[in-house]
């Protein structure tokens, strides 16, 4: 809202100033510094209304060192990460961007999702909360509305380069042309960006079009069938990892500030002409909301850092999941999720191995046997001895060392 405010007062009246709001790097500034005061302000004041409410947290008694102390704190938290988020998206992003759009409608429609999920634990003292079923019905959901939109929007389009030749033709005639001339026009398509290849696009298309040319218009019944995969994957792995004080919080905040920078240089045609990536135009706007909810998360880890005053809850933790997967195939480069988010596949992989193993030998020998002593995996470091503390340290630490991976794939191929 503040972005068309400002535009109307640049355009009729030439007001010095209101011109910076024209620059996504000013606005993502500004909701950067804007998510992190509404998160750590009325942070505070939310975990005292959740704490009158009594919605506090009820421990299972696993043998983890310092389970009983956390008991009684304020869950739901995920509540203030999404007021942080999306206050200031409102103010100064471009609503009708479709990748804005579908942004928040992940956020709301994830976070319900969450809500409900907590409020029936919560309210109705029932330990289980939602069904499964239901949250995975609920996740499948927004991937169907997450991949129909994405496939079928006209504004969903790349930008591809000329072939060489005609590049060359080009730069022959004026060697100081702009890099937009370069490229093809826009063009709906089904590429993606698999990382560590030197033809490193991927057209969703080709899996059903070597059989008949004529059948890649229906790429559809492909390519929505993953989103919904990704979506239900990520989410249930934000969810996993949400364990411990600032371990969902702080390797969240480090995904998605690298996504941010995947998404300013793949909406900027002259870096991604310099980078050689995929240029995606419209797509950097959504680096507004990556600001925003990188600071909402950084706020939230203020009030969630060990010893915690308030915990996410599934609130927060599936919203964070479902974004995280939602920007990643937006900005095309869902195929780096397994190393941009290899925490989460981690968690993810040690509950499908622990159970998965524990009822084979069940059947085979009689009894169960496991992997790990606990899992997810942060659970199997506390049973060894470790603090929490250190354990989330070291995580965002090979965190932090997988987004700098990510990152570096720009150039390897």
């Amino acid at each position: 809202m503040l972005y068309y405010l400002f535009e109307y007062l640049e355009t009729q009246f030439q007001i010095p100033g209101a011109s910076l709001f024209g620059f996504i790097t000013f606005r993502a500034a500004f909701a950067v510094i804007l998510s992190l005061l509404i998160s750590t302000i009325f942070g505070k004041r939310i975990i005292k209304y959740l704490q009158k409410q009594q919605v506090g947290e009820t421990i299972r008694d696993l043998g983890l060192e310092g389970q009983v102390e956390k008991a009684g704190t304020p869950t739901m938290g995920g509540v203030i990460i999404i007021l942080a988020t999306l206050i200031p998206v409102l103010l100064l992003a471009k609503l009708e961007n479709i990748y804005v759009i579908l942004l928040i409608v992940t956020t709301l429609w994830m976070g319900t999702i969450g809500f409900i999920d907590d409020y029936i634990k919560k309210f109705k003292k029932d330990k289980e909360g939602l069904k499964g079923r239901f949250k995975v019905l609920g996740q499948v959901g927004l991937g169907i509305i997450v991949g129909a939109t994405l496939y079928f929007h006209p504004e969903v389009t790349i930008k591809e380069k000329l072939p060489i030749a005609q590049q060359q033709e080009i730069l022959a005639e004026n060697a100081k042309v702009e890099s937009s001339k370069l490229f093809q026009n826009e063009e709906r398509s089904t590429k993606t960006t698999i990382p560590f290849v030197k033809s490193n696009e991927f057209d969703y298309a080709e899996i059903i079009s070597w059989v008949n040319p004529a059948w890649a218009k229906y790429a559809w019944i492909i390519f929505i069938p993953i989103v919904i995969f990704i979506i239900t994957a990520v989410s249930n792995g934000a969810n996993l990892t949400d364990g411990i004080d600032g371990l969902a919080a702080g390797t969240s905040a480090i995904i998605v500030l690298t996504l941010g920078i995947f998404a300013w240089v793949s909406g900027n045609i002259i870096f991604s002409d310099y980078l050689n990536i995929m240029y995606i135009p419209r797509v950097e706007e959504i680096t507004i909301y990556i600001a925003a909810f990188v600071g909402a998360l950084v706020g939230f880890l203020w009030y969630n850092a060990y010893p915690a005053q308030v915990f996410m809850g599934d609130t927060g933790s599936l919203t964070i999941g479902g974004i995280i997967a939602v920007i990643a195939i937006a900005v095309r480069k869902e195929w780096l999720i397994p190393v941009l988010c290899g925490i989460f596949l981690a968690e993810n992989l040690s509950v499908v191995l622990q159970v998965s193993w524990f009822k084979y030998t069940k059947k085979k020998y009689g009894e169960g046997r496991r992997i790990f002593k606990m899992s997810p995996l942060h659970h199997h470091y506390q049973k060894s001895g470790y603090h929490e503390s250190k354990i989330v340290t070291r995580f965002w630490i090979v965190g932090i060392l997988l987004a700098i991976i990510s990152i570096v794939t720009l150039k390897i191929r």
